[in-house]
């Protein structure tokens, strides 16, 4: 059993791993206020991890939206709206010294990446071996994952393998998909996304065509990537994709005119899909990466 910390939005949630079941056991969850002095994040994450009592030692995986260096386990959150006490935190000494019983190790990794790997082990995009990964929320998220590894340059993949960092009629992609993007749009005060999406089942032509323009755009800047990557399989997670009956449609329209259509192929994606593990995905996929970062240290036998 692997043990594995999922840091979102407004929570931290940890779970212990059984990864060749390719199931989440025993979890717990904190809540967690993004804007909070960097004790009071910190103290949450780590009193989540005493509560999953996994044994001192152990090497844990972590999950964290960017900008983040996983490799020194530091915050870099600057300009990006949550976080921001973190900036220059390090995390994993903070893990070391906030928790009753200390990890031996913490591997970090994107959030957005351990989704996408998740999805790969038991999911949406179990069996595929390429496959385009995006969260949508406060922001977009993507992973390119090629043979269960995660890319960040060659053909399709954008900027440091982050969708996020292309552009729609030059400004930020996050100008049209996001959560700010969408309330802005939609214009009245006091009204998220799941207020839009409702209002939008309920026929409200405006509502409507915010998601459509927004999920539209995202399908046509996505289409050539995807093509690109020989992507056999995109999939859609994260708190909109709830609303996947509203998404898919414009996604779908936008995919065919960034060139995404016709019977599947080498050179098209075979499936669009909703993620299939919800919260479980991430967790899956922190433990994947802890898993084979103990078989590069140890080797065959």
């Amino acid at each position: 059993m692997i043990p594995v910390i999922e840091v979102g939005g407004t929570h931290v949630t940890a779970g212990l791993v059984d990864l060749a079941a390719g199931r989440v056991g025993r979890r717990t969850h904190r809540a967690l206020d993004p804007h909070g002095a960097a004790g009071d994040i910190l103290g949450a994450v780590c009193a989540c991890a005493d509560a999953l009592g996994a044994p001192a030692g152990a090497t844990w995986g972590m999950a964290v939206p960017g900008p983040f260096d996983h490799e020194r386990g530091v915050g870099l959150f600057a300009g990006v709206g949550k976080f921001e006490a973190l900036y220059g935190v390090d995390v994993r000494a903070a893990l070391h010294a906030g928790t009753a019983r200390p990890p031996g190790d913490v591997v970090f990794l994107n959030d957005a990446h351990a989704f996408a790997l998740g999805e790969c082990t038991a999911g949406a995009a179990r069996g595929h071996s390429r496959v385009v990964g995006i969260t949508l929320g406060t922001g977009v998220g993507s992973a390119f994952v090629a043979d269960g590894r995660v890319l960040d340059r060659g053909p399709g993949v954008p900027p440091e393998g982050r969708i996020d960092l292309t552009t729609v009629d030059g400004a930020p992609l996050e100008d049209s998909v996001s959560r700010r993007a969408l309330v802005t749009r939609y214009g009245e005060p006091g009204i998220d996304v799941r207020d839009i999406a409702a209002r939008a089942r309920a026929g409200e032509r405006r509502a409507r065509n915010v998601l459509d323009t927004a999920f539209g755009t995202l399908g046509a800047v996505l289409g050539p990537r995807l093509t690109a990557f020989d992507a056999t399989v995109l999939v859609v997670g994260g708190s909109m994709a709830r609303s996947w009956d509203l998404i898919a449609p414009a996604l779908h329209t936008g995919l065919a005119k960034g060139g995404v259509n016709g019977p599947p192929s080498a050179r098209h994606t075979r499936a669009v899909r909703p993620a299939a593990l919800a919260g479980d995905a991430a967790l899956l996929g922190a433990a994947r990466t802890v898993a084979a970062r103990h078989a590069s240290r140890t080797g065959p036998g």
